[in-house]
C-alpha cells in the first residue's frame, strides 16, 4: 500500500529536476520556433504544394511534443495534481493542445490555425523577463483605460475647434467631428507637422496656436502618460516576479501576528475599562 506514494514521489521528483532543467526550456521554445516557421511557410503555396505531406507530419510532431512537456509539468505536481491546474500558464497551455481534439474545432481550418498560431504565446512561460513584461501589459490595462477617456475626450474637443475653424476649408479632414478625430489621431505622430501647420497658417493665424496646444497636450502630455502608466505596471510586475511566492508557513506566521496584536489591543481595552471607574469616582 506505500509503494505507490513513494513511486508518485519518485516520480513528482524526477519530473520536476525536469522542469527546472535549463535544457527543458531552451527544448520548448525550440519546438515553439520551429512551429511558428512551419506556420510561415505554410503561407507559400510552392512550398505547400512542394511539402504539404511533410508540414502534417510536422504538425504531430509538434502536437507531441506539446503533449509530452505538459505530462511532464503535471508529473511534477505529483501526488497532489491539483496545484497544476491553479497555474494559469498550465491551463492555457491545456487548451491550446486539447481544442484540435474537440468535435467542431478541428474541422474548422482558421480556428485550428489560429490555435496553432497560439502556441507562439506558450514562449513567454518559458523566461522571466518576457512573464515580466506580459504580466506588465495585464497590469496596465485599467491604467490604460483611464488614458484612453483622456484621450478620446481631448481628441473630441480639439475635433469640435477644428471642425469649427477648417470645417469648411478642408472638408474631407475636418468635415466631420469623426473625420476630424481621425486626422488629428494621425497626427499623434507628428508625421507631416510641418505641412500641417502651413495649411492651418493659410486658413487662420489661429491655426498655429491650435495645432501647437494640441501637439502640447496630445503629442508629448499624453505620450508620456501612456509611458508612465507602462513603466508603473512593469516595474510592480518586476517586483512581484522577484517576490518569493507565499507558502502556508508565512501565513500561519502573519495569522499570529494578527492574533498578538489583537490581545495587546485587549489588553489595553481592559486597562482603560478598569482606569475609567477610578476617574469618574474621583
Amino acid at each position: 500500500m506505500q509503494s505507490s506514494p513513494t513511486t508518485a514521489g519518485r516520480l513528482a521528483a524526477r519530473c520536476r529536476a525536469l522542469v527546472a532543467a535549463p535544457w527543458f526550456n531552451a527544448a520548448s521554445f525550440t519546438v515553439i520556433v520551429l512551429n511558428a516557421m512551419t506556420l510561415g511557410l505554410e503561407t507559400y503555396r510552392r512550398a505547400v504544394d512542394a511539402a504539404g505531406p511533410a508540414f502534417h507530419v510536422l504538425e504531430y510532431a509538434f502536437l507531441g511534443c506539446f503533449t509530452v512537456e505538459l505530462l511532464v509539468r503535471f508529473g511534477a505536481h505529483l501526488p497532489r495534481g491539483g496545484g497544476f491546474f491553479r497555474d494559469r500558464w498550465n491551463l492555457f497551455d491545456l487548451a491550446i493542445v486539447l481544442a484540435p481534439l474537440v468535435p467542431g474545432v478541428r474541422e474548422n481550418v482558421t480556428l485550428l490555425r489560429l490555435l496553432r498560431l497560439a502556441r507562439i504565446v506558450r514562449a513567454f512561460r518559458l523566461f522571466p523577463s518576457l512573464r515580466v513584461i506580459l504580466v506588465g501589459i495585464r497590469r496596465s490595462l485599467p491604467g490604460l483605460g483611464s488614458f484612453l477617456l483622456i484621450t478620446m475626450l481631448v481628441l473630441y474637443g480639439y475635433a469640435m475647434v477644428g471642425w469649427m475653424v477648417f470645417g469648411h476649408a478642408y472638408p474631407e479632414k475636418y468635415g466631420t467631428v469623426g473625420q476630424a478625430m481621425l486626422t488629428l489621431f494621425l497626427l499623434l505622430s507628428l508625421d507631416g507637422i510641418t505641412d500641417t501647420l502651413e495649411a492651418g497658417r493659410a486658413v487662420t493665424d489661429w491655426g498655429i496656436v491650435y495645432y501647437l496646444s494640441y501637439m502640447i497636450a496630445a503629442s508629448y502630455l499624453l505620450t508620456n502618460l501612456l509611458v508612465g502608466v507602462v513603466l508603473t505596471a512593469l516595474q510592480e510586475a518586476h517586483q512581484a516576479e522577484k517576490a518569493p511566492p507565499r507558502t502556508a508557513t508565512d501565513v500561519q506566521k502573519q495569522l499570529a501576528a494578527l492574533r498578538s496584536a489583537l490581545d495587546e489591543l485587549e489588553r489595553e481595552l481592559e486597562a482603560q475599562d478598569r482606569r475609567q471607574p477610578a476617574t469618574v469616582s474621583g
